[in-house]
């Protein structure tokens, strides 16, 4: 496998990934239950789990949870987070092949990892997985692009000093997109506000947790270090920046 293919690409940021990638709004769980009845007796298989954000997000509320992620280091730091939960176990397997029996779990949870999937081939294991009018939803925190002068300072910079940005960014499915994928099996969307308020050092370790930030040693480290440091001087209030995201959540029944 190439350093680019997407089981590997996180292995070498998952300590920033732990510390400072956001977690979601509380409000997306609650419309999982009120809307589509996703109630805590349900099984949740956590599809690209990564390090386990979304799984603990479940797991809080009652429901047992199957992490499934292929990259061993963000899987074994899930299993360190969350692995003294008993209705918590984690699984080596990606969205096209889960390794999860048939008809097995009541709800696909797919958090900020979708656009690392192939479509049809995760549309197909999904199907074979959920029981009999068990849902998906597929979710991201999307980050605000405008809006404020750090937001659009922080998107400059991206594009600047990324490695391979553009690329990554044009992966994210669209609504109309999560639309067509679920056709008419699409039982609801919704988008929140989310946020998160970080000093220099969250948001450095923000920035380092993506996957096309330039790590120490490559020649543009050190100068985006220094853009990101001009960045925050010039917009932090009271010593942190407003870091906003639209979470966007779609989910429906996959046939």
């Amino acid at each position: 496998m190439s350093a680019n293919d997407p089981t590997r690409r996180f292995s070498d940021r998952v300590a920033d990934y732990v510390r400072h990638r956001p977690d979601y709004p509380p409000a997306l769980l609650h419309w999982l239950r009120r809307e589509l009845g996703a109630s805590p007796s349900w099984r949740v298989a956590d599809v690209g789990a990564g390090t386990g954000i979304a799984s603990k997000m479940f797991l809080d509320a009652g429901y047992r949870v199957t992490a499934v992620e292929p990259n061993a280091p963000m899987r074994e730091a899930a299993v360190a987070w969350l692995g003294g939960d008993p209705r918590f176990r984690a699984v080596d397997g990606a969205a096209d092949a889960t390794g999860l029996p048939d008809a097995s779990v009541d709800l696909v949870a797919v958090a900020q990892a979708f656009h690392w999937f192939d479509p049809p081939a995760a549309r197909r294991e999904f199907a074979r997985i959920l029981r009999p009018g068990g849902l998906a939803a597929i979710w991201w925190n999307s980050r605000r692009l405008a809006g404020t002068p750090f937001l659009e300072g922080y998107e400059a910079l991206l594009r600047e000093y990324g490695t391979d940005y553009a690329a990554v960014a044009e992966r994210h499915a669209d609504d109309a997109s999560m639309r067509a994928w679920f056709g008419t099996g699409l039982r609801g969307e919704a988008h929140f506000a989310h946020a998160q308020r970080l000093d220099f050092d969250g948001l450095l370790g923000r920035l380092l947790s993506s996957s096309y930030a330039p790590r120490p040693g490559h020649p543009r480290h050190e100068p985006m270090k220094r853009a990101l440091r001009a960045l925050f001087d010039t917009c932090a209030v009271d010593g942190t920046v407003s870091f906003d995201y639209d979470t966007r959540v779609f989910a429906g029944e996959v046939t």
